[in-house]
């Protein structure tokens, strides 16, 4: 049980952590490109620095060889003089400068690689902001098509309601009872209860002398004028 409630809480955060990232996805991408933005800031940094002291090191390493090809030259004369403490003495410090001249060397090569390594590092990682930069603007864009089909189809949604409420009241108006004629019809209903119309109809029915002037009355009058 308890597992099944911890299974149950775990896929309800997970939901609702896509909601809010769906929700502020322009905003995490912002944020995500400014962190990467200040990574490779601080990459390069660390790429002037390696660089700094890769021209440090190789300065030294110059000035190293100079003076032991300078103090070589020395203890040539010194030994073509028959001078062996001044040459058993320039040979030790060459000895100690070629030494100290192969750690330097070893040096400049590890701070080669690295540096090599960063550069490519530092160039991949600024066509991958410059790609997201480029991602971001679309997903802008698609964000704001997005909301605007969204509020389009709430937009519609309501004029399909007013579309219908107005062909509701139409049907309404147009199927309602037309008022004269309902008086019309009641006028003939009581005339029927009160029988005034009684004497009308047994005349038209041909029983007794016509209450009222037709048609036919009329015509049989102007024959006989003529």
């Amino acid at each position: 049980m308890f597992r099944t409630l911890t299974t149950l809480f775990a896929g309800a955060n997970a939901r609702a952590e896509d909601r809010v990232r769906d929700a502020f996805a322009i905003e995490l991408i912002d944020q995500k490109i400014r962190e990467a933005e200040g990574q490779l800031k601080a990459a390069k940094t660390t790429l002037a620095s390696l660089i700094q002291r890769q021209r440090s090191e190789d300065q030294h390493r110059q000035g190293l060889q100079t003076r032991i090809t300078a103090l070589t030259n020395r203890a040539k004369k010194a030994l073509e003089s028959d001078n062996m403490a001044l040459a058993e003495e320039a040979a030790g410090a060459i000895a100690q400068m070629e030494n100290e001249l192969v750690i330097r060397d070893q040096t400049l090569a590890r701070l080669d690689q690295k540096i090599l390594r960063l550069r490519n590092s530092i160039e991949t990682g600024q066509r991958r902001i410059v790609d997201l930069k480029q991602g971001a603007i679309q997903a802008r864009a698609v964000r704001r098509e997005q909301t605007i089909q969204a509020r389009m189809a709430g937009a519609s949604n309501h004029g399909a309601g007013s579309v219908e409420e107005a062909e509701e009241l139409i049907a309404s108006v147009i199927g309602k009872d037309d008022p004269f004629e309902h008086s019309q019809i009641l006028a003939e209903i009581n005339a029927d209860l009160s029988h005034s119309t009684l004497e009308d109809r047994m005349a038209d029915a041909g029983f007794g002398p016509a209450t009222r002037s037709t048609a036919k009355d009329v015509i049989a009058r102007l024959k006989a004028k003529k």
